[in-house]
């Protein structure tokens, strides 16, 4: 079995001093296998879980970071409750080990990396709930092209945790993006308009939507990362309006299921709107206050950009997301959202 590429394998019987090789550095000996298992304790913020990428017994972890402390003069992580947390100086430290060890890693493999078809590895993309439900399994059988092994794991996105990237708990960020570090790498996907969208034979569809009439219906909200409110709401605050948003959800997915199963009006995403609207018996309208376009970003960190399996997913992305991904959905796929009305 490969292991991931961004990490190093170290087995449990080197974990001790003597059995590694020791570079001078002043009057003292550094052992280069502590910044991996630095990173790894950082990245995880667990002893069982940094022990599990290091494939390393919890005892030998726990060991390691007496040694990491020991080396350092710091507790690096401590106890709070049930949890370890970071000290300051580990927080400091949180980057640049990590961007050594890539770099080793990069160094190490340059020109010999494992092919792309033996490797096995999971790929964490944070992105609205809609990505993974739409084309998650079109992801995934283009990716199996040239990495048949490869794992795909959808997290939804959160409200404000702009550092998932940077601390390497996500590998990919998809969405309207607004808040990122200034390293981040991004690339343009492709633009998308908002839309409402109610159940068939709403009432609001049977004579011409002005902004009142929008406004005077009970909506579902969503939550949006990064913003206070909806760009709707602005555009209708503007001219003196406001929604009566009795529902409030974490994705445009399920703002779609609720206006499926009551008269509440959604506003979402058009390209998610058209894939599943006619499966849940919705139909879809303009709004009456020109939304301006969002454009539909993935993002990674610098240390990402030059490992090839990594890249070859921003570019099954990229394709995917180009060649219709959220055209209509086949049959199975309409059965299946049908089912969830029942």
């Amino acid at each position: 079995m490969i292991a991931n590429k961004r990490e190093f394998q170290v087995p449990e019987q080197f974990c001790t001093v003597h059995s590694l090789k020791e570079i001078p550095a002043g009057n003292e000996l550094m052992d280069l296998n502590l910044l991996t298992a630095l990173d790894a304790l950082l990245s995880t913020g667990s002893v069982s879980g940094a022990a599990q990428r290091m494939h390393l017994s919890a005892p030998a972890m726990s060991h390691t970071l007496a040694r990491i402390r020991e080396a350092l003069g710091d507790p690096i992580l401590v106890r709070a409750g049930r949890k370890l947390i970071p000290t300051p100086r580990a927080n400091a430290l949180r980057e640049p080990v990590r961007r050594l060890v890539a770099e080793a890693r990069d160094l190490m493999q340059s020109g010999h990396g494992v092919p792309l078809a033996m490797i096995e590895r999971e790929f964490t993309v944070r992105a609205p709930e809609g990505m993974g439900i739409v084309y998650g399994a079109a992801l995934l059988e283009a990716m199996r092209e040239e990495i048949p092994l490869v794992r795909l794991r959808f997290v939804p996105e959160s409200e404000s945790d702009a550092s998932a990237l940077r601390e390497g708990r996500i590998d990919l960020d998809v969405g309207a993006l607004v808040d990122r570090g200034p390293e981040i790498r991004t690339s343009l996907l492709y633009e998308q308009h908002i839309v409402g969208v109610v159940k068939a034979g709403h009432p609001l569809l049977k004579t011409g939507i002005t902004p009142k009439r929008f406004a005077s219906q009970q909506h579902v909200a969503i939550t949006q990362r990064g913003q206070i409110r909806e760009s709707i709401d602005i555009l209708l605050g503007e001219v003196g309006i406001a929604r009566k948003p009795v529902l409030t959800v974490p994705s445009a997915y399920g703002a779609l299921m609720a206006a499926a199963r009551s008269s509440l009006v959604a506003c979402v995403p058009e390209p998610l709107a058209r894939t599943v609207a006619p499966a849940l018996g919705l139909e879809i309208f303009k709004l009456p206050v020109a939304v301006p376009s969002e454009q539909v970003v993935q993002a990674w960190h610098p240390r990402d950009e030059v490992d090839p399996a990594h890249r070859h997913l921003r570019e099954c992305v990229t394709s995917v997301s180009k060649q219709g991904a959220f055209g209509p959905l086949s049959r199975r796929a309409l059965a299946a959202h049908r089912a969830l009305l029942t």
